[in-house]
């Protein structure tokens, strides 16, 4: 009994600490025949029960060999909050790979089997996504090869009605066309648009050749506004190794405005900054909710950065926003009033100063400083200021 007990314990608990991969057959009347999916819900996730939440969508193809992969690099990332916690479905198609990804030899549009497959993502695999898994608006679309010339057929629609916002495209097996039009869409869409390119130096030598020479192409139009282009030849990977090599790049590239401020960021962008850092981080968490739609609590990664940058300044206007924005996003926490001690202490108004450290002793430590940390403050402000 203990053990049947412990066993249920461990499968509970593990179930909310790993993220999950279910495997569910749709019977598609489009394509004549059942398709396998593969779907990973993120850990914490409940799959069957709705937890409210909505998550942005990763849609592999070629899911026989690149669900893996690209599942597990999403849930690393999203684990440390480089990313939004996201749904990874992969198709299988390994017995029907070239049909689903046919075109045609002149004008490079699907054709048949690869018309069906078109149709098959967009009108049944998306809407049963939509209707058993809380989705948000932001959808990433993920290709290796043959599939990865496929992808850009999603992408050619998403000039005014993109399906998809971000398109991963690795070693791409180009249908004759298609180079062309993807630097037309580029330099036209009226939508924001992540765009990822990869190769390698020992990818096959015409998938080198042209990925590399639509990487140049793509570089003169990343002044346009709305698309968001990053390209990699990557250094020994063969054309099959390639996705292990180079999605994370992708993600980071998709991602980068969700993920913490890094140090690069910090001396690169914040510290050359001309304006308020503070509406550098106002801006920053409005670009993830316009893009991901997630309302995301702004890291204490941040607010140290921006703080770190204030002092930089030595202009010390922005430190009492900054600490408003503090008490908002953390109201159980020290951290707000710490930062209103430290913008009293500057603006010398000692007795505001003290005040603020008394109330922050009163409430939860934060990462920053902690209640020992606090009463030093308190009597070092009373022994100056012979308060």
């Amino acid at each position: 009994m203990k053990n049947l007990l412990f066993a249920l314990i461990f499968v509970c608990t593990t179930s909310q600490t790993f993220a999950q991969t279910l495997y569910k057959n749709i019977e598609s009347s489009i394509l004549g025949q059942t398709r396998e999916l593969k779907i990973q819900v993120p850990r914490g996730h409940d799959a069957y029960e709705n937890d409210g939440k909505k998550y942005p969508l990763v849609l592999v193809l070629d899911g026989d060999y690149l669900f893996e992969p690209v599942a597990g690099i999403v849930d690393y990332y999203s684990f440390w909050d480089d990313m939004p916690n996201a749904i990874v479905v992969g198709i299988n198609q390994a017995e029907n790979r070239n049909d689903d990804l046919l075109y045609d030899d002149i004008n490079s549009l699907p054709v048949e089997g690869g018309q069906k497959f078109f149709r098959f993502i967009m009108e049944e695999v998306l809407p049963y996504m939509d209707k058993n898994f809380n989705l948000e608006k932001f959808k990433m679309i993920v290709g290796h090869g043959k599939s990865a010339n496929f992808v850009n057929y999603f992408m050619l629609k998403a000039e005014k009605e993109p399906t998809f916002q971000s398109f991963v495209v690795l070693g791409p097996d180009f249908a004759p066309e298609m180079p062309k039009w993807i630097p037309e869409v580029a330099s036209k869409t009226e939508n924001k648009l992540f765009y990822y390119l990869a190769t390698s130096t020992n990818d096959i030598p015409k998938i080198k050749e042209e990925t590399e020479a639509l990487i140049t192409t793509l570089k003169g139009v990343e002044s346009q506004k709305n698309f968001f282009f990053n390209g990699d030849t990557f250094e020994g990977p063969s054309h099959y190794a390639l996705p292990a090599h180079s999605f994370a790049k992708a993600l980071e590239n998709t991602f980068f405005v969700y993920q913490p401020i890094s140090k690069k960021e910090y001396k690169e962008v914040i510290l050359k900054l001309s304006g308020n850092p503070v509406d550098y981080l106002v801006e920053k968490y409005q670009t993830i909710e316009d893009l991901f739609g997630i309302d995301k609590q702004i890291l204490v990664n941040d607010f140290r950065a921006i703080y770190a940058a204030i002092r930089k300044s030595g202009k010390w206007e922005p430190l009492e926003e900054l600490a408003k924005m503090a008490s908002k996003e953390y109201p159980e926490t020290n951290l707000g009033q710490h930062y209103k001690a430290c913008f009293y202490l500057e603006t010398f108004e000692p007795k505001k100063a003290l005040r603020a450290y008394q109330n922050a002793y009163v409430l939860e430590d934060s990462p920053v400083i902690n209640k020992d940390q606090v009463l030093e403050k308190i009597e070092e402000i009373k022994a100056e200021y012979g308060l």
